[in-house]
């Protein structure tokens, strides 16, 4: 299998399944407890049809969007995802650079593998910073100042990780970063020569970002679960929020919001958007899916704020329902993570490519000439 077999989410993740050492793959692929939350991400989708029109004269129907005060080439964009080199060793930047070649934002996580100036000199697309709040807050500061300093466009702030969530399958694989043998993991790592000849010989695996601040998961090698828990801040406030909206003083979202009330406090704070997102399911099991929760928010923000909905996407009817139901935009990162192990920036190209295709013949066959056709009237939900 190679990737010009990769046609959908679970070709990509077959395929990244035979590239990566077990407990990388699974960090991937887990969420948290029974992963309820995980599945319904996706399957919330097959709770509503959509419903066309016909002899629309469609021809080539616009894609285009304007999210964070940028226009993107379509309604999709890759969510924040940290350590991108445990998956492939180009990491952020073979990411950023299949961002930019298809027109959309590029999301760069605090604890990426990569400095914020290096995706900016190697990407001039739209790119959006996602910032976590740290203990020590002068982590938090210092990030904010080198993403203005670099161009970056937007920020969001990921408030649904003050602890983090128990997720089983990394207890089980010994799962850390950087990655340690162990007599559990020796076997797996052994079987993938490749990964382990990139991981030795390129650029030295650390959380390039916040090196400078912390040694936490840079210098020893610790769990995520650890890092999380001792880095970020379980206290974080509403307080904190505004604080980093106004130093930031420029479009910005709340990455984590599921709820009709938080949507309304975001406006109140200065947001200019949400993500309506439960971290993949990687967090808080048992919670809603993030579609549905798309429309009783949208019609309690009305315009007020743009809403991206992340999480469970694997299709483009996926992205014409969320749309229709009232979001501006999807972002993801199961689906990208799997395209990026898979093959580099020429496997998120790939998915990217798939992406569009899909969403261009499906409004075709929806008969919407652009995308504010998708509305309410195209969706209707099962009882």
């Amino acid at each position: 299998m190679n990737l010009k077999d990769c046609h959908n989410f679970e070709d990509f993740r077959k395929l990244a399944k035979k590239k990566l050492p077990s407990p990388i793959f699974h960090y991937i692929d887990g969420g948290s407890d029974d992963e309820t939350t995980l599945r319904r991400n996706t399957e919330s989708f097959s709770d509503c049809d959509l419903v066309p029109n016909i002899l629309a004269s469609v021809g080539k129907p616009d894609l285009s969007t304007t999210l964070f005060g940028k226009k993107i080439e379509m309604p999709i964009f890759l969510s924040p995802a940290a350590m991108q080199r445990l998956y492939h060793h180009e990491g952020d930047l073979a990411s950023a650079r299949a961002a930019e070649k298809f027109g959309i934002f590029y999301s760069m996580s605090s604890v990426g593998n990569d400095t914020i100036e290096e995706v900016s000199e190697i990407s001039k697309g739209p790119k959006l910073f996602q910032l976590y709040v740290h203990k020590d807050r002068s982590i938090s500061d210092d990030l904010i100042d080198r993403s203005r300093n670099s161009g970056f466009d937007a920020m969001c702030l990921t408030v649904d990780t003050l602890v983090a969530g128990n997720r089983e399958k990394d207890h089980r694989t010994g799962f850390t970063t950087p990655p340690k043998l162990t007599l559990q993991s020796l076997m797996s790592f052994a079987m993938r020569p490749q990964w382990v000849f990139n991981y030795l010989t390129t650029k030295k695996f650390e959380l390039a970002n916040i090196k400078n601040k912390t040694d936490k998961g840079t210098n020893i090698a610790q769990s995520v679960i650890d890092y999380i828990n001792e880095q970020y801040d379980p206290a974080m406030s509403w307080k904190d929020a505004e604080y980093c909206v106004k130093k930031w003083n420029g479009p910005f979202a709340l990455k984590g919001v599921m709820s009709v009330e938080d949507a309304k406090k975001a406006i109140d704070i200065g947001c200019t958007a949400i993500i309506i997102s439960n971290h993949g399911g990687r967090q808080l099991d048992g919670s809603r899916s993030p579609f549905d929760q798309i429309q009783a928010i949208r019609e309690a923000v009305g315009d007020k704020l743009e809403i991206i909905l992340d999480g469970g996407v694997r299709r483009g009817t996926h992205v014409l329902k969320a749309i229709a139901a009232g979001a501006t935009a999807c972002s993801f990162g199961k689906m990208f993570l799997f395209s990026l192990a898979a093959g580099g920036q020429q496997g998120v190209e790939h998915l990217l490519q798939n992406m569009h295709d899909e969403i261009n013949r499906n409004m075709v066959l929806m008969g919407c000439k652009n995308l504010k056709e998708l509305n309410s009237s195209k969706l209707i939900y099962r009882k």
